[in-house]
C-alpha cells in the first residue's frame, strides 16, 4: 500500500508510434515516404525512484541513543530537530506526513459535535449507546471516526484517539463522552493530535531508544519523558493560535489542528545539532 504522504508518481509518456515492419526481402528499398531506420537502442536501465534517502534517521538514532543514556533533554531535542530536518525533510514536509493527523481530527471533532447535538448526520447512535461503560462509548467513537484498514497509521490514530479520551476523563471526571462541552471537545482533539505525533515518532525511531536504554525500566521512563515533551510542545502550539484567535471552531478544526502541527515543526526544525 502506498502511505498517502507519498508524492504522486509520474505518468509514463506516451511511446511514440512504431516504424512500419520491414519487409521479408532484405534487399527490398525501403517503403515510400520512408527512410532507413536507424538502429536500435539498448533498453534503458530503470532504477525506481527513492521514497527517502538512505541511513535519514541516522542522525535521529544518535542522539535518541544519548537520551536513553543520560535522560538529558537537550538530547530528545537534536533528536527531533534530525527528525524533522533530515528524517522528513523539512517542517513542511513533515506537515504533509501528518496530513492524516488533521484529517482524523476534523472528522474526530465531527463526531463528538454532532452526537452532542444530536445531528441526524452523527456517525454515532448516541440513543443505542445510553447506558453503556465510557470504554464502549470510546469504541465506538473510534470505530466510526478511524476504522481499521491494516495501517500502521490507523492503528496509531485509533490508539491516540483512546488515550486522548481517557486524559479526558482523568482530567474531567464528570465528563459525558456522548454530551461533551466545547472545552472537553476541544482538549480531546489537541490531545489526540499531540499523542499521534508522539506516537508516530515512536513508531518511526522509538526502537532505538528503547534498545539503548540500560534497562527495561528505564526504557519506559525515557519513552514516557519523550511523550510528555511532545505532548507539552504540540499544546504551547495551539494556546499561541489561541492567542492569535484561531480557535478549534466547527468546519475549521484540520485547518487549526494542520497549522499547530507545523508550528510544532517548526520549533523541533529549529533546535540546535
Amino acid at each position: 500500500m502506498v502511505p498517502p504522504w507519498t508524492p504522486a508518481a509520474p505518468q509514463d509518456p506516451v511511446p511514440p508510434l512504431a516504424p512500419p515492419p520491414p519487409s521479408d526481402d532484405p534487399d527490398a528499398p525501403p517503403a515510400e515516404g520512408t527512410s532507413s531506420p536507424p538502429p536500435l537502442a539498448p533498453p534503458a536501465v530503470l532504477t525506481p525512484p527513492r521514497l527517502a534517502p538512505e541511513k535519514r534517521f541516522g542522525g535521529v538514532r544518535t542522539s535518541l541513543g544519548n537520551f536513553a543514556r543520560s535522560g538529558d533533554d537537550r538530547d530528545l531535542r537534536r533528536g527531533l530537530g534530525h527528525y524533522v530536518r533530515s528524517g522528513y525533510g523539512g517542517s513542511n514536509v513533515t506537515t504533509s506526513r501528518f496530513g492524516g493527523t488533521a484529517q482524523t481530527a476534523g472528522a474526530l471533532s465531527h463526531a463528538l459535535y454532532s452526537t452532542a447535538n444530536g445531528a441526524a448526520d452523527a456517525p454515532v447512535d448516541a440513543t443505542a449507546l445510553a447506558g453503556r461503560s465510557a470504554e464502549d462509548i470510546a469504541t465506538a467513537i473510534i470505530e466510526a471516526v478511524r476504522p481499521v484498514d491494516g495501517t500502521q497509521d490507523a492503528e496509531a490514530e485509533r490508539a491516540a484517539i483512546h488515550d486522548a479520551m481517557s486524559d479526558l476523563l482523568a482530567q474531567y471526571p464528570d465528563a459525558d463522552l456522548l454530551n461533551l462541552s466545547n472545552i472537553e471537545r476541544d482538549f480531546v482533539i489537541e490531545r489526540f493530535s499531540a499523542i499521534d505525533v508522539a506516537r508516530r515518532f515512536e513508531l518511526d525511531v522509538g526502537k532505538h531508544l528503547l534498545e539503548k536504554a540500560a534497562t527495561a525500566t528505564v526504557a519506559m521512563a525515557r519513552l514516557k519523558q519523550m511523550r510528555t515533551y511532545i505532548v507539552e510542545a504540540v499544546a504551547a502550539s495551539f494556546r499561541k493560535l489561541k492567542d492569535h484567535g484561531r480557535m478549534l471552531t466547527a468546519g475549521r478544526v484540520a485547518r487549526i489542528v494542520q497549522d499547530a502541527l507545523r508550528d510544532t515543526f517548526e520549533v523541533f526544525e529549529g533546535y540546535e545539532e
